[in-house]
Parts: structure tokens; sequence; C-alpha cells
């Protein structure tokens, strides 16, 4: 059997290789060995996923962790990866005509975005919160180029909004670290350890200001509000594969690491004031969400807003703690990761049969393409929480775990923001699919969009087989629906499993 310490180097190291590869081969053997190097990566994050989640112990490390919750986001990166990598082709092939350079398509495109995978990788099995800062922060870099890939002014904004504002959190993260680390007896990096946080001896007050500091940095980074203003933009404007990885892959895996932080710290701070930081920020995510996601706006802009909210579920569910609500937030991100990765494949086809899409609302795209329609009324509805999607069962078993723990009253506010977050997106969805679709009178010319991409000319009877990326994308429809109701009919179990126990636990 494979060592777990030898598959998790492979496992990070491989896209980065495949990235230099990507660099310096010929422009013919790009695209190909970036798909090679996906599978081959997406292959060993599942390997790893399944050491992780199968073994008895977690291994814990100076620099290496792998664990249930490391070993769950791993598999989420790496599958939420794979299927960006594949349908970039498509992504690339219908967005030539929008590039402001179209010579480095390929080659700067598939570099970064390899990059940026292989640091999202990493992320969940850093064994220090140093080390987790730093791979953060290298996610930043790579992440900032491709949400201004296509070079267009407003794409060019967002890509420094995002950088600067992220930044600027991971900045006020590390004023948190460095307090840390000269709070802790042993001192110097090896203070930064998770399994050394609970020894900060700085009292509990000094350590409630460093747990602060550590959260509301990372949450820029996170998305959590009121320190999210650049994900609705960087969404909007990066490449439709790149906008999964940030909103399926990117924003769980920085969470991670501010739910290692609260695990490290909880015993110096208690348990009480812990875990109400993580239930301010989840409520107030959701409430943020909720004006916004009421008002018709273009297709990707919804989803940023949808993960504004469902970054906020997760911390909600994180805060309650309980085997509920700790079943309910695995659930739920894998069911977000599929629904949102879904959601974000369907841009391109989109795009070709409504250009205006790209900044507009768009209606009734199930009447003028069933197939394009019912593919985004999976995705939008599963994210709605619509019966029986599994982010249904996954927000009951949350609102269940806060009763469970007692907190009735924020437990009832969660409720509350989660049925009017539910109303919302249940109009928008029904507006999308089955509202009055706009006349068309012929083939219509396509328009560089936001993110990046171009539509080529649709008919009025557009056919949705016919819509360029749509049919790869068919495979992928089928895998989610087999996987959403998989989710769905595992929930019922999972509260009594070991692997909530072992979520319990925690690294420690």
């Amino acid at each position: 059997m494979t060592d777990p310490e030898t598959l998790a180097a492979a496992t990070v190291v491989v896209p980065a290789l495949v990235a230099a590869l990507v660099w310096v081969l010929p422009r013919t053997w790009v695209t190909r060995t970036a798909l090679v190097g996906a599978l081959a990566t997406g292959g060993l994050a599942a390997a790893l996923t399944a050491v992780a989640l199968t073994g008895d112990r977690p291994l814990a490390g100076p620099w290496l962790v792998i664990d249930v919750p490391g070993g769950l986001l791993v598999g989420i990166i790496g599958a939420v990866g794979l299927v960006s990598v594949l349908v970039s082709p498509a992504y690339l092939g219908a967005a030539a005509g929008a590039l402001v350079d179209p010579r480095r398509r390929e080659r700067t495109y598939y570099s970064a975005l390899l990059v940026f995978w292989s640091a999202l990788l990493a992320v969940p099995l850093a064994g220090t919160l140093g080390a987790a800062w730093l791979l953060v922060e290298a996610t930043t870099a790579a992440s900032a180029l491709l949400v201004g890939f296509s070079g267009r002014a407003t794409a060019l904004e967002a890509g420094w909004k995002y950088l600067v504002l992220t930044s600027l959190g991971l900045g006020v993260a590390l004023l948190g670290i460095v307090l840390l680390a000269a709070g802790t007896p042993e001192g110097g990096l090896g203070a930064l350890s998770w399994q050394v946080l609970p020894t900060y001896a700085g009292g509990a007050r000094s350590a409630l200001v460093v747990y602060v500091l550590l959260l509301a940095g990372l949450a820029a980074k996170i998305g959590w509000a009121p320190v999210h203003n650049w994900l609705p933009d960087a969404h909007s404007e990066a490449p439709a594969p790149v906008s999964a990885l940030l909103s399926a892959a990117l924003l769980p895996a920085v969470l991670l690491v501010a739910w290692r932080c609260e695990q490290g710290l909880e015993p110096v701070i208690g348990v009480g004031p812990a875990r109400d930081v993580l239930l301010v920020f989840g409520l107030l995510s959701v409430a943020v969400s909720v004006p916004f996601m009421l008002r018709p706006m273009a297709w990707k802009r919804l989803l940023a807003y949808s993960s504004l909210e469902h970054m906020g579920v997760v911390a909600i569910g994180l805060g309650f703690a309980t085997p509920l609500a700790l079943a309910g937030v695995a659930v739920h991100l894998v069911a977000h990761a599929v629904a949102k990765t879904l959601g974000f494949c369907l841009v391109t086809p989109l795009l070709a049969h409504a250009p205006e899409a790209a900044r507009s609302p768009v209606s009734g795209i199930a009447r003028s393409s069933p197939v394009l329609g019912g593919a985004m009324g999976l995705s939008l509805g599963s994210l709605a929480g619509l019966p029986p999607s599994p982010l249904f069962v996954s927000e009951l078993l949350i609102v269940a775990g806060g009763f469970q723990a007692g907190r009735v009253v924020t437990a009832t506010a969660a409720a509350v923001l989660l049925a009017l977050a539910f109303s919302c997106l249940v109009r928008a969805l029904l507006e999308l699919t089955l509202g009055e679709a706009p006349a068309r009178t012929g083939p219509v010319s396509g328009s560089a969009s936001a993110s990046g991409s171009v539509s080529g000319s649709v008919s009025g009877s557009a056919s949705g087989s016919a819509l360029p990326g749509l049919r790869g994308v068919g495979v992928l429809v089928a895998a989610s629906l087999v996987l959403l109701l998989a989710l769905a009919g595992a929930a019922s179990w999972l509260p009594a499993s070991d692997l909530v126990d072992t979520l319990m636990k925690g690294i420690a």
C-alpha cells in the first residue's frame, strides 16, 4: 500500500509539475498534457481521500496532517479541479475571440490553473497554521491572474479588487499569527502547529483577540459577510471553470483552516465564545445574501451570492458543533460542490444560447432549450435546498443540531434566514426556467461576456444538444444527479457514523 505521506506529496506535486511542463512543451501538446495531468491528480486525490476516511487514526505531523476533514476537502478539491480542467477546452474555444491576447490562451491559462489547483490541494494537508497561511496566500496570487485572464477592463478590475481585499484580510490574519506565536511556550514556527495551539499561555482574553483576528482575516478569503465584497465580481469575471474552483473548492478549504483555528484555541478561549464567533459570521453571511438573491441578476452573479449563503450555513453548522450539525456540514460541503460545479460548467452553453446572460438575468431557458434549462434547474434547485436535494437535508440537520446544542434562539434565527434564502432561490429558479422566454427572430451574434466567454451564433429554436459544451456537460449532469440523490440518502445514517465521531474529536 502506498505510504500516506508519499501519496499526499504526489497529490500536491503532480499538478505543479504538469504546470511547468505546460509552460515549456510545444503548443500543440499543451491541452493534452493538462488533461492527462488532471486525470492523474484526480486519481491521486481520490486515493488520498480514501486513505484519510478509512484510516484508524489521523496522521498529524509537524508539517503534514491527513485526517477526516482534510481528506474530505482533498476529495472535493480534487473532483472540482478535475472537472474544471476537463471543461476548460470548451471554455477556451468559446472565448477565443474575447481574449485581449489570444496567443497566451492555453499555456498561461493551464499553467495558472494547475498551480492554483496544486496550492488548493495542499491547504487541507498543512500541519501548521503558518504553512496554511502561506498556501492560502499562494492561491491568491494564482487565482488573481485567472480572474483577470480575459484582459477586459472589468476582469482586471475584479482581479485587483480580489487581490487587494483578500491580501488585506490575510494581513490581519498574519497579525493574529504573530501574536499567537509570541504567546505559545514552544515559540517559533513550532508554536503554529495545530496540536500546540491549545498551549497558548496569554490568557483567555488575549486568546480571544488572537482568534478574532485570525477569523476576521480568513473571513475575507472565505467570503463571509461583511468582508465578501470581492466575491460577486470575481466569480462573475473569472473564466467559468475557475469560478467553479473559487466557489466549490477555495472557500471551503480556507474555511477548514478557520475551523482548525477554532478547534485549537477553544480550550483556551472557552467553548461558548469560540463557537459564537463562527455563528455570528454564519448568520450575518446568510442574512446579507438574502436581499441580493431577491433581485434578478446574471447567472454567475447569482451563483456567487449563493456561495455567500452556503459558506454562512457551514459556519453555522460548525458553530453548533453537535453530531447532527457536523453531519449536516459534511453533506453540505459535498453537495454544494456538486451543484455549484455543475452550475458554472453550464455557463459556456448558456452564453451560446443567450449572450445577454453574461450581464443580465435571463428567463424561460427551459422553454427555448429544455436540456439546458433542466440542467440549470438541477443546479439551482439543489442550491436552493428544494427537496429531495441533499442541501435540504443538510440544512435540516444543521438546524436540528442547533436545537440539540441548546441554542434555541440561534437555531430559530438560522431556520428563518434559510427559509428566506430558499424562497429567493426558488423564485429565481421558476423565473429562469419557466418564465417568459424572450423573442428570438434569428441568429444572434455572440459577444464577449464578463467571464471572458464568447457565444457563437444561435438560432431562435436553439436545440439544447447543439449548444457548444453542452454535450460533454450531459455526462456531468447525469453524474451530478446520481451523486446528489446518493448524498440525500447517505444523510440519514451519517449522524450516527464513525465519520462524525472523528469530526467531533478533531486532530487531537
